[in-house]
């Protein structure tokens, strides 16, 4: 039953990763055409209000130009956000294909095998609830990055390397608890320091198209005939793990240099003047 879950499972992430990274939203929410134009036009407004005094974040006044998106993809946030999102990416589509598997070794079928696969993901979006809060009260949302992958990277480590069933199980509460508050993180952090609408659209749909595009890589890896193990599965998504912990301490020692060349050249520009 497993491996036919696996084979189904890949089939379903071969048709919706390309899907989804095709997939296009509307540009402002009075746009919309599913909502009444009034919801859309009270949403505007309210999104003008929390982004008139954010640099870079206005939503008015701003035109389509060619320009921004040569500057998006000539930016090096857009590549590093890629790297972290990537690997958000490659971790969030295998936990779905193996998690069947060690549920029927421990002896659970059906819909009690159904019940137990809450747990992790329950685990995994109070732990994201509480990363969202704790950056943005302390807008270290790059330390949050770095303090939770490391989960990730712990529990597919056991996964490779146990045998018990128990243990396995245990692992998935970790693996999703330290991809699962990044996915949402990263997103915010990206966001907050790509300045332009459109430039930071463009960004943020390059890291996230190539995110969904590992879908097509993960539900390769995961093959029935190496059930239960998954050793080469389990392997490739923890190389994606380490990525996605590597890619965010880059991401934020560059921007931290950035904002400290930013703070030398003004210190500099006022002692001109």
């Amino acid at each position: 039953m497993a491996i036919l879950d696996i084979r189904r499972s890949r089939e379903l992430k071969l048709v919706q990763s390309p899907l989804h990274s095709c997939s296009s939203l509307a540009n402002f929410p009075q746009r919309v055409s599913r909502v009444p134009s009034y919801q859309g036009t009270s949403t505007f407004g309210r999104l003008l209000k929390l982004n008139r005094d954010v640099p870079g974040g206005s939503l008015e006044g701003e035109n389509f130009k060619w320009v921004y998106v040569r500057q998006s993809l000539t930016d090096w946030t857009t590549y590093t956000a890629g790297l972290i999102y990537m690997g958000c990416g490659g971790g969030l589509y295998a936990s779905s294909l193996f998690l069947p598997t060690i549920l029927a070794e421990l002896g659970y079928k059906t819909v009690r095998a159904q019940l137990l696969s809450v747990p992790p993901y329950a685990a995994a979006a109070l732990l994201t609830i509480v990363i969202g809060y704790i950056g943005d009260r302390t807008k270290q949302r790059g330390i949050c990055a770095i303090v939770v992958s490391p989960l990730g990277i712990i529990g597919f480590i056991m996964l490779l390397t146990s045998n018990s069933a128990g243990v396995k199980y245990a692992a998935t509460f970790l693996a999703a608890m330290g991809i699962y508050p990044c996915i949402l993180n990263t997103i915010t952090w990206v966001a907050n320091n790509t300045f332009g609408q459109y430039r930071r659209g463009v960004t943020l749909g390059v890291a996230m198209g190539w995110a969904n595009l590992q879908g097509v890589i993960i539900s390769n890896v995961y093959r029935g005939a190496d059930a239960p193990r998954f050793i080469p599965g389990h392997a490739v998504v923890t190389g994606y793990l380490a990525l996605l912990f590597g890619g965010s301490v880059l991401h934020y020692v560059l921007l931290r240099r950035k904002n400290k060349t930013r703070r030398v050249m003004a210190s500099d520009y006022w002692a001109v003047w």
